[in-house]
């Protein structure tokens, strides 16, 4: 089964630089997008859709904001939008589809970066999201959760960490929940189980030729749960061509 993850910065920018044709080539199961900014009639005229996949799509209330999407192959059991907190949901940032007894999760976590006000709603976020990763941990099925989760877990995972740990994404809060998350709470980072080299990563800012120079930060992830140990086979960041400011996470798992 491969799954591929991407923040598209705009799906319709995305487009525009050719990422559909680039993932009708990549005969994935699933397509996880995240920050789609637009609602599916501002869809039409462009091509952001595959040939023999199904669209589903959860846009934030908010225009030109947010929102995720997941494009499958097979028709889903079952579509949930959101994960029942409103101030969430309403920006479109959590969208499961489930096949059997998997999930697969589109996800988009805040940023904290546009100031205080908004880093003390992606801490808001990560208070209420832990005990709904507790909730999944306890249902009969397995997760993967797919997205831009705008955490950088450690040194590792970006260039100038020494700099950087004051800043939003890098911030001794943001890292001890991801400590729990990935220890006591059991779930696994798929990159990380087959790639345990630095200089991966998956979003490198505009400023400073940072592309050029690999100066990124890898905060965009695969998240499994504890059951599905083992699954993954394969890991590959697609650096180029670029679609968005993000680079696509392409991973194989023997499912």
């Amino acid at each position: 089964m491969r799954i591929i993850t991407l923040n598209v910065n705009g799906i319709r920018s995305a487009s525009r630089r050719g990422l559909f044709p680039f993932l009708a080539r990549q005969n994935a199961d699933v397509v996880c997008l995240q920050e789609t900014r637009a609602l599916e009639h501002q869809l039409e005229g462009h091509e952001c859709s595959l040939p023999g996949y199904l669209n589903h799509f959860y846009a934030a209330q908010r225009p030109g904001y947010a929102g995720v999407a997941v494009l499958s192959r097979r028709e889903p059991d079952r579509v949930l939008r959101g994960f029942k907190v409103d101030e969430f949901d309403r920006e479109g940032r959590y969208l499961e589809l489930q096949f059997d007894k998997l999930s697969v999760i589109s996800l988009y976590l805040p940023s904290g970066s546009a100031g205080p006000a908004r880093q003390a709603s992606k801490f808001r976020f990560l208070e209420a999201f832990m005990p709904h990763l507790r909730r999944l941990r306890r249902l009969r099925r397995e997760y993967i959760l797919c997205g831009d989760w705008n955490i950088a877990h450690k040194a590792i995972d970006l260039k100038n960490w020494k700099s950087n740990q004051k800043n939003s994404g890098f911030l001794p809060e943001e890292r001890a929940w991801m400590d729990q998350l990935l220890g006591p709470e059991r779930y696994i980072d798929a990159f990380r189980s087959l790639v345990p080299d630095p200089d991966h990563y998956t979003w490198w800012s505009n400023r400073g030729q940072a592309w050029a120079k690999n100066v990124g930060w890898r905060i965009d992830y695969q998240i499994l749960s504890p059951g599905l140990a083992g699954t993954p086979q394969r890991a590959h960041i697609h650096k180029e061509p670029r679609f968005s400011d993000h680079a696509p996470l392409i991973m194989d798992y023997r499912l």
